[in-house]
């Protein structure tokens, strides 16, 4: 079942409980928010398919993480609507417990689910192997590197149970190498674990490379300025011409606000 958000008050929207609705794993309309007299989303509209990919995109500080934690529920919106899927926010800092070995990182939605730490850990170490982190499952967070430990917070984030993933500029702090890496880490992690992605990163080639679909947004207040269909399988080659192009009708969108 689908959690929705309503906001109130002389703007407030109501949500129209249509079978199109039911089936997307996110739908946004007319989203608006402010702090205080600070508007920062504008009337933001974006349906997602169940297993789909988007990728946000825009200018640093026009409310592309806020509008993540609007679709997990730990805002509500000042105006329009959100109805999405349960979701697991995995946030740019990967927040893991720094006195926990990664196997108690990873299996930590589990311990709180109530399950016993013996049986929450037999559960995470197969996810852990396949993601690369066999022989590491022991060591604490200052143990391994930037790419392991957004691996960690990655399982975890799986281990919710949770069918939407918010990912919040997961590799933003990585250098190129390591982010390449990632990309194809990230990649075969979702064709083993299928999920629904909302991804947010300032970084259009990574966005082109990753998602199915993406979405620039504006400066502050945000408004989707273009929407851009990415073919192929992931991940992509940066390098390929039909992602240069879009590249670069992503930069004009930009450019163009």
């Amino acid at each position: 079942m689908q959690s929705q958000t309503t906001a109130r008050g002389p703007a407030a929207v109501t949500a129209p409980g249509d079978d199109a609705r039911a089936t997307q794993a996110v739908d946004l309309r007319e989203v608006r928010h402010a702090f205080g007299a600070l508007i920062v989303l504008d009337g933001i509209s974006l349906a997602m398919r169940p297993g789909e990919t988007v990728a946000l995109v825009g200018p640093s500080g026009c409310g592309k993480s806020t509008l993540l934690e609007l679709v997990c529920g730990l805002q509500a919106p000042d105006g329009g609507s959100v109805a999405a899927a349960p979701a697991a926010l995995v946030p740019q800092r990967d927040a893991l417990l720094p006195w926990a070995d990664a196997l108690d990182n990873a299996a930590l939605p589990l311990r709180l689910q109530g399950t016993r730490r013996a049986d929450a850990r037999r559960r995470a170490a197969p996810l852990l192997a396949e993601l690369g982190l066999a022989g590491f499952e022991h060591a604490k967070p200052h143990e391994l590197s930037g790419g392991m430990r957004q691996r960690v917070a990655f399982v975890r984030a799986l281990l919710t149970g949770r069918g939407l993933l918010c990912l919040d500029e997961p590799f933003g702090a990585l250098d190129a190498l390591t982010r390449a890496d990632m990309h194809r880490w990230l990649s075969d992690a979702l064709a083993a674990e299928p999920r629904t992605v909302l991804l947010v990163t300032h970084d259009i080639e990574e966005a082109l490379v990753l998602a199915d679909r993406v979405c620039v947004l504006s400066p502050r207040p945000a408004r989707i300025v273009c929407e851009l269909a990415v073919p192929g399988d992931c991940p992509r080659d940066p390098a390929d011409h039909e992602l240069v192009e879009l590249r670069r009708q992503a930069m004009e969108a930009l450019r163009a606000c």
